[in-house]
């Protein structure tokens, strides 16, 4: 319904705004692209419109910054824009303890506003806070009545149900009934659970009597509730193992594919498979189930699975991927029959098993079968990754052979036959750069330019632009290299998602919007491209960065056609490639990054490969937090600089301590950044040897030298990280590579 301008109570009065204030806003406003009153929509990168929105101009604005234009635009005549408002407002003004103010503001939105139930939500959090509990309770039993299906409705059914007595109230099992994929249901859940653990897993038989199932909230409802819906919660492998240890064999086919799927997105690669192996057969399960087994050690089960998905699902992309593991698996003679089957029926995987094959017949001691094998790649298939790879190597030996214009005659080949191809940025840059011994400067220069324009993304793109004489810093320059950097003011919509969703995302309330998009995300087995990278979007948002940034870059590996499609669209958006290369603890990183003298971009490249700006990860070895940083040498680090007290996994004191580090490294090396970043991950004794050992003319001749494949891989992904974030957030160089 409408509100009058008198129903909306002026804000401004409550926090003692002037009119000289209001007038100082309204012409700020219109100065920033929080404020554009000549345009309806805004295009947004993802691919949705959003109208032009002062409000989400102001959204990553400390609440401090924003208060005063928040309350000019919630006085404004349009709906949208001043609900928008009054709920950011009344959300700052209960952070800072003014819980009357905030009631009255979130009081004023309008009851079709996509977040009027979570504005009541919001409430009553400040009833609660300023001791009126009774009108709390009326708040949470008027959004049961007016907005029954709103997920804000399992947060009133959660807080009503905690103050009945909590479990075993009538509103929890309500909640657990209604809103089962809801956070709050599995919290309820592992409460439960904890109460009914009496007994040690390690204790319980293999094979119980089947237990009925008699209500709700019974231990068996409990569990496959927690399975199929608390993926991202802690313990829940412990959960999967105990619904499998005690009740398997009641347990139906659709149960075991949620468990196999459980266990296969935490790496539980062994008991997915055999999770899998009970569930309802589909190629996607069929293939975990033998990969599964494979992994695990069980070859003879694994052989047998394979089969049985070549026979159950001839035709699908997984069987194609199932045969060459089983080629794996199998004899030199029944891996080539194996092989066959695969050139025969998967044209796009021939070259790759053509390639398997011709290894098999090297290995049975029949290298002209194996160079014929090869050279029916290049002619069958020369547009393959496979062809790529035999042009390369071929490209290196006549290098090594001193035949320069050979070896860009083969890489050209590459880039022309095979500009898809995951060497086709490598191979570009070469052909420029033995074009260039080759005296043939326009040559380089248009393939230098082409590894930029059609692999923006490429760590090979970067070597280019050095090349092309770009502003964007050296291996010996990047240290001092200061870029500038903007950071986008505002978010673009999610492709996917309810009205409800989209709002709490855009105003940057993130802890709600993944809490909405668990309830809403009903297929996580079988997402959709808009989904996936939706869901990768959130995780990023309330700082799951290591999936976030998985969830996105892995749409890379879809298999059909129409994905495809949708995936290439989605690349050449700016907000893809911001969720692979976010900016989380900015501050932070750039803070210290100035501090150290060091090119901020290159540490918040070298972040991201350390740790996916996971901050509480600790490596296999030990290394530790955003920087994995080894507690020996912060040990060490703490002797140089004088403090004992730290704790790595502490986002203060691990970028601390790592650009210490990586500063150093530097000053052991020169400021040369090859050296100073090889050193941060093999250590500076390694990098001397491999400086004394092979000399040092030439960089790039350098990087591909280097005898650690990790280094080597680290190298290129850390400073072809840098360039991604100096492509995404410097304006000039942007702007560059959008011109060529």
């Amino acid at each position: 319904m409408l509100k009058t301008l008198k129903d909306k109570w002026p804000l401004l009065a409550l926090i003692g705004v002037s009119t000289f204030s209001v007038g100082m806003v309204v012409s700020l406003l219109k100065t920033t692209d929080a404020f554009d009153p000549n345009s309806a929509v805004i295009t947004s990168q993802s691919g949705r419109a959003v109208e032009a929105s002062p409000v989400l101009g102001l959204v990553k604005q400390s609440p401090e910054d924003r208060q005063v234009a928040l309350s000019v635009i919630a006085q404004q005549d349009n709906e949208t824009e001043s609900d928008r408002a009054r709920y950011l407002l009344g959300l700052d003004l209960l952070e800072q303890g003014n819980n009357e103010q905030a009631i009255a503001t979130l009081a004023a939105i309008d009851d079709d506003y996509p977040l009027a139930a979570y504005a009541k939500i919001k409430q009553a959090q400040a009833q609660v806070a300023d001791g009126d509990v009774d009108s709390a309770i009326a708040n949470w039993n008027a959004i049961l009545q007016t907005y029954p299906e709103s997920t804000a409705a399992a947060e009133a059914l959660y807080q009503l149900g905690e103050r009945a007595g909590g479990l075993g109230s009538s509103e929890w099992n309500q909640l657990l009934q209604t809103f089962s994929s809801h956070p709050r249901s599995v919290q309820i859940a592992h409460k439960q659970l904890s109460q009914t653990a009496a007994t040690d897993i390690s204790t319980i038989p293999i094979a119980p009597a089947p237990v009925p199932v008699t209500s709700a909230l019974d231990e068996l409802s409990l569990l496959k509730l927690v399975a199929r819906h608390g993926i991202n919660q802690p313990n829940y492998l412990a959960t999967l193992n105990r619904l499998t240890s005690k009740y398997s064999s009641v347990l139906t086919p659709e149960d075991w594919s949620a468990i196999g799927f459980g266990y296969w997105e935490n790496q539980s690669y062994g008991s997915a498979g055999d999770a899998y192996a009970k569930a309802t057969p589909t190629a996607v399960g069929m293939y975990r189930a033998a990969r599964g087994k494979e992994t695990a050690g069980k070859v003879k089960e694994a052989i047998a699975t394979y089969g049985l998905l070549n026979q159950a699902f001839p035709d699908a992309p997984e069987t194609a991927t199932g045969l060459l593991n089983l080629s794996q698996l199998q004899d030199r003679m029944a891996a080539m029959k194996t092989l066959d089957i695969v050139i025969a029926r998967f044209p796009d995987r021939a070259a790759e098993a053509l390639t398997m094959r011709a290894d098999d017949l090297d290995a049975l001691k029949s290298p002209e079968s194996a160079k014929q094998a090869r050279l029916s790649i290049l002619s069958q298939y020369p547009d393959s990754e496979a062809a790529a790879k035999i042009r390369f190597k071929n490209a290196r030996a006549n290098v090594k052979a001193g035949n320069i214009a050979s070896a860009a005659e083969w890489v050209q080949q590459i880039v022309e036959d095979s500009p898809d191809s995951e060497l086709a940025p490598e191979a570009g840059f070469w052909l420029g750069k033995w074009s260039l011994r080759l005296n043939q400067p326009e040559v380089a220069r248009r393939a230098f330019e082409q590894v930029i324009r059609e692999h923006p993304e490429s760590y090979f793109a970067w070597r280019s632009a050095v090349h092309l004489d770009w502003n964007v810093g050296d291996f010996d320059t990047v240290r001092s290299f200061m870029p500038q950097i903007s950071l986008p003011n505002r978010r673009s919509p999610l492709p996917a998602g309810s009205p409800t969703l989209q709002e709490l995302y855009l105003l940057g309330q993130d802890a709600t919007a993944w809490s909405q998009w668990q309830f809403e995300f009903d297929q996580p087995q079988t997402p959709s491209v808009s989904e996936q990278f939706a869901d990768g979007l959130l995780r990023l948002g309330v700082g799951d960065n290591l999936d976030g940034i998985f969830m996105v870059s892995s749409l890379a590996w879809r298999d059909l056609p129409e994905e495809k499609q949708e995936y290439a669209l989605l690349k050449e958006t700016p907000s893809y490639w911001q969720a692979i290369y976010p900016f989380p603890f900015a501050s932070l990183i750039l803070g210290w990054a100035q501090a150290r003298s060091l090119n901020p971009l290159l540490v918040t490249a070298l972040v991201r490969q350390e740790s996916r700006f996971q901050a509480d990860i600790e490596s296999y070895v030990g290394a530790v937090g955003l920087m994995q940083v080894m507690p020996e040498t912060a040990d060490w680090i703490s002797d140089q600089i004088g403090e004992s007290r730290y704790t790595l996994s502490a986002p203060e004191d691990n970028v601390k301590f790592g650009t210490w580090y990586l500063d150093f490294t530097h000053r052991e090396f020169a400021n040369n950044s090859l050296f100073a970043v090889a050193s941060y991950n093999a250590g500076p004794g390694s990098v001397d040897s491999w400086i004394e050992e092979g000399g040092f003319q030439d960089a790039d001749e350098f990087v591909e030298k280097i005898p650690y494949p990790e280094t080597k891989g680290y190298i290129s992904s850390v400073f072809g990280g840098y360039w991604n974030y100096l492509r995404l957030y410097d304006p000039e160089i942007t702007a560059k590579v959008a011109d060529l």
